[in-house]
Parts: structure tokens; sequence; C-alpha cells
């Protein structure tokens, strides 16, 4: 998310731009290298069909472990309410929260987001016959964060937990007659992410300039199915990111 507990004032503009990384750690990581260490020891089989792999797959899809850019823009509507949107490289997420004083330099602050996998924008998938670049989904989240911000914003802090649902398919769009692929079509995914954890974040700069950093730590079970192969798989992720800030 890459932003602090307290709402920007009316009228106020923040832009951001930096990276984000995924870290598939545990069973994720696990599950990834098994379903690589299979595919590679039959390169020139057909789509696998086996839980192995299945289990796999589903982490490439939903987890989509790797470095990423990050872009954002938010802006103070009053009232201590804020809205946002963000790009990842992945998907693009669209929030509104609102904050709450809760002394001077505490904030409370709340909000609802929801997220849309881009069609064709994935990167490089780690496992052959998992076509990340037909992948497709949405989602939503809610974070609730308390924060400090010293006298002149020179520095911001802020912690708390986040939560969400995300549900990806590969596959052509519901709205394509055809993919006018020859032979046959792709291995189909479809994946649903239900996910909760905590975030920590400090920015630290002057006046209009910070550079910030932001570490979420997520526990996640994914459901759903590979090429017809029904799996499940439970695991953490960790997310790094960090962006330099300038808000007008």
């Amino acid at each position: 998310m890459l932003h602090p507990a307290r709402t920007l004032p009316s009228g106020e503009v923040r832009a951001a731009a930096g990276f984000s990384e995924n870290v598939a750690i545990g069973s994720f990581s696990r599950g990834l290298n098994d379903a690589a260490g299979e595919a590679a020891a039959n390169p020139s089989g057909p789509p696998a069909t086996d839980v192995t792999f299945a289990k796999g797959a589903l982490v490439a899809a939903s987890v989509a472990p790797g470095l990423s850019p990050f872009g954002a823009a938010r802006v103070g509507l009053g009232a201590q309410f804020e809205a946002g949107l963000a790009y990842t490289g992945r998907a693009v997420r669209v929030d509104a929260r609102r904050s709450f004083n809760l002394s001077p330099g505490v904030s409370l602050g709340a909000g609802v987001g929801g997220s849309a996998a881009l069609y064709g924008q994935q990167g490089a998938s780690p496992l052959p016959n998992v076509d990340l670049g037909t992948m497709f989904g949405w989602g939503a989240d809610v974070p609730v964060l308390v924060g400090y911000e010293s006298a002149g914003g020179l520095y911001m802090a802020w912690a708390g937990a986040r939560a969400g649902w995300e549900h990806v398919d590969i596959g052509p769009l519901p709205s394509e007659p055809g993919n006018g692929t020859l032979g046959a079509p792709p291995a189909s995914l479809s994946a649903t992410r239900l996910w909760g954890g905590g975030v920590a974040g400090l920015a630290v700069g002057f006046r209009h300039i910070h550079v910030a950093a932001e570490l979420d730590v997520s526990y996640a079970r994914i459901t759903g199915e590979y090429n017809q192969v029904q799996a499940n798989i439970d695991g953490l992720t960790v997310a790094p990111s960090a962006a330099l800030w300038w808000n007008f």
C-alpha cells in the first residue's frame, strides 16, 4: 500500500514511484519448487494433470512471486477522507479510507480497496504450461492502520492489519469470441486466495519529498484447479516495497 495511517489534507496530492516484491516462503516456495522439478523431469510432455503441479500453478498465478514496479497517486478529499490509485505491474488497486486523530501525532486509519489483475500484463511464468499472459481477476482488501507522524511531517511510522480476497483465472476473457490458438488450448486455471496478515512502514523526508519503505507479511490459503485438477495450498508471503513520495 505504501501509505501512512493519517490521510492527506483536503486537496493535497501525493505521487509515489518505486518497486514492490512478492516472496513466497514455506509451503508456497516448496510447492513452486516441486512443480518446477516435475516439469524439468519431463520438459517435452503435455501439461501435468497431478496435484503436485497444480499446487505450484496456483502459487505461480495467485501469489505471483517476483519484483515489479510500483506507482501510485493519492488525494485528500476533506473530512479526513482520502482516495488512491496504485499500479504494481501485475494489477491496479483503487481504495478509499478515512483516518481519526487519536492525539496530535497519532492516527487510526481504515479503508477498503478493490483490485484487478491486468490481462496480458503479467510477468514471465516460473512454470511451463502456466500462461500468466492470459490471466485476469479481481479482489478486495480491508486495511486498518495505527501510525505516528512527527511535527512538520519529517517522519512517519505505521503498523496494522490487512485482510483480503482475490480470484484469478487463466484463459480467454469472457468477452472474447475465441483465443485464435491453433491446436490444443493452453491449460486453464482458476484460483481463489483468502489472506490476512500484518503490515509496517516508515517514511522519512523533508517538506514535499519523502522516502518510504513497507513490509507486508501475510498468511494465505489458495484453492482452485489447474487443468481440471483440484488442489489447495496454504503458506506465507513476504512483500517488501519502497518508493519515493512527492507531495504537492
